[in-house]
């Protein structure tokens, strides 16, 4: 498919993270060292500033912006390879233009229970995410010759993002090797760590340290921590998309915390983000409360509706996982 169409769009899912704007890019300069000359990434809204590093992030077409545009790009191409989403929804405007598409299409991603119309599927749950699958799917296909610096530096930026630095989903020692391989390649482990992850404005800076300050809650006998931020919050901090990333990771450091929940007003939903540890299920949440799903550990979803609507909605369900919580744990104990 790739050697018989010379028109090629990549697109990634809104709210693109570094694996979504890893696996795409990657391609994109893989697909650029083939030979091809009509690459073209459309995004359905902005990624992240501190994904700015990434080579090539300034020739991406951002649907949010330039919807015309992109949608003629869509339109023109002889073949679509989407990355890191498992139904069209995840596009928001731009999913309606990617399936009416007529052209051939490639769907590759880690999530689970894929709900698209594609010519080929490569939907893997166990990978540890988007980009580790591209790279199995390219040096599958005998390209890993023609992987450059810029595609290895988008491929492992990917991987740290979606490990958390190589702290969860990793277990399988194939991601070493593949980490290795990159390394070879040209990328930067820590200049990719330095810009993707530690990387933060003043601004954002000021909101986690607010939002671990002031809106962090600890819920001892249920093993849960919860941080909700509403618009006039993330107002006062002049909040970037992008400013709160990783956040909720942070109460995951507190011994005997086994998840942990953010909850985000966004100006159309509720965003929400879970993590945890010790194979604690926040999936079957996301999927049973919050519209969402995706890792055993790294799940999200979205709430229609309030944000204090969404909140209760959490403390109410909070009993009914209470099963999942690993025997054995020292007890939680909270002192103000």
């Amino acid at each position: 498919m790739i050697n018989k169409n010379d028109k090629i769009v990549l697109t990634c899912h809104v709210r693109p993270d570094g694996d979504a704007m890893g696996s795409v890019l990657g391609l994109y300069h893989l697909l650029k060292a083939i030979g091809k000359k009509e690459v073209n990434v459309v995004i359905p809204d902005s990624a992240p500033h501190t994904l700015d590093f990434l080579p090539a992030m300034k020739d991406v077409a951002v649907n949010s912006k330039y919807d015309s545009y992109c949608a003629r790009l869509v339109n023109e191409a002889g073949l679509i390879i989407m990355c890191d989403f498992n139904a069209y929804y995840r596009q928001d405007k731009l999913g309606c233009v990617t399936q009416a598409a007529s052209c051939d299409k490639v769907l590759i991603d880690h999530h689970l229970g894929p709900d698209i119309d594609a010519n080929v599927i490569f939907s893997d749950p166990s990978m540890s995410s988007t980009c580790e699958l591209v790279f199995r799917i390219i040096a599958s296909c005998g390209y890993f010759g023609l992987v450059n610096k810029e595609a290895a530096t988008c491929l492992l930026t990917g991987i740290i993002t979606d490990t958390q630095n190589f702290t969860v989903n990793c277990n399988n020692p194939e991601i070493y090797e593949i980490l290795m391989r990159l390394i070879e390649k040209g990328a930067d482990k820590n200049y990719i760590i330095n810009e993707a992850v530690k990387s933060v404005s003043y601004n954002a800076l000021r909101l986690r340290c607010f939002a671990l300050a002031n809106k962090l809650q600890i819920f001892e006998r249920n093993r849960c921590a919860l941080i909700t931020l509403s618009q006039d919050e993330l107002s006062q901090y002049n909040y970037q998309r992008g400013d709160t990333e990783g956040l909720v990771n942070e109460p995951l450091n507190i011994p005997g915390v086994v998840y942990s929940v953010f909850m985000r007003e966004d100006p159309n939903c509720i965003k929400v983000s879970m993590r945890s540890k010790f194979d604690f299920p926040v999936n079957l949440i996301c999927q049973d409360h919050f519209n969402g799903g995706g890792h055993l550990m790294a799940s999200g979803g979205e709430f229609l509706g309030s944000l204090e609507e969404c909140r209760n909605i959490m403390l109410e369900c909070m009993k009914d996982y209470d099963r999942y919580i690993p025997s054995g744990l020292p007890r939680l104990v909270i002192k103000s």
